[in-house]
């Protein structure tokens, strides 16, 4: 499975439920169509999705997080990329290259008027849970590896400092901190 064919399996899973809001509902979704493939392109869609994870490991994202969520630990920033993940392609793609472009997503927009985290660690379990139902058996070790980028050292401050924050992300920070 290469990178198109996840996406296309994250926006098919997506087609299917009806509130698209609720990540979990489409990582489950995901993990049951792609247990209907043959175990190669299953155990492939780990590299795929662990690649879409490293290419989110920014200092930006994890800014933009821990506005929304009001903080964010390492695992926390995990599971809210796996919220962008189960956003789609197009969001994901656009929000990586602009986290504070999150304030324009209506789901970001009304997590802020509602208090709402927002994170899917459903999504980080697909193949693996994909796996266990079409083979029984548990992910191989080797699945996959992961290469996260050097963090960018213009971002290295304080997330709580409400001035860098505004400086950083205006619109988020229109959002949330004011």
């Amino acid at each position: 499975m290469n990178k198109e064919q996840f996406w296309q399996l994250i926006e098919a899973a997506r087609n299917q439920v009806s509130n698209l809001n609720d990540g979990e509902v489409v990582a489950r979704r995901a993990a049951s169509q792609l247990a209907t493939h043959p175990a190669e392109e299953i155990v492939a869609a780990q590299q795929v999705l662990w690649d879409l994870m490293a290419d989110s490991y920014t200092n930006p994202l994890w800014a933009a997080a821990y506005v929304i969520n009001g903080g964010c630990s390492d695992d926390g920033f995990d599971y809210f990329r796996g919220w962008l993940i189960a956003q789609g392609r197009e969001v994901f793609e656009r929000i990586v290259a602009d986290p504070d472009a999150l304030s324009e997503v209506p789901i970001v927009r009304a997590a802020a008027a509602d208090g709402v985290d927002l994170d899917c660690e459903e999504t980080l379990s697909i193949v693996w849970n994909a796996h266990v139902m079409a083979t029984g058996k548990q992910l191989p070790d080797d699945a996959f590896t992961i290469r996260y980028p050097e963090l960018d050292t213009t971002w290295d401050f304080d997330f709580d400092d409400r001035g860098e924050m505004t400086r950083h992300l205006p619109r988020l920070a229109a959002l949330y901190l004011e």
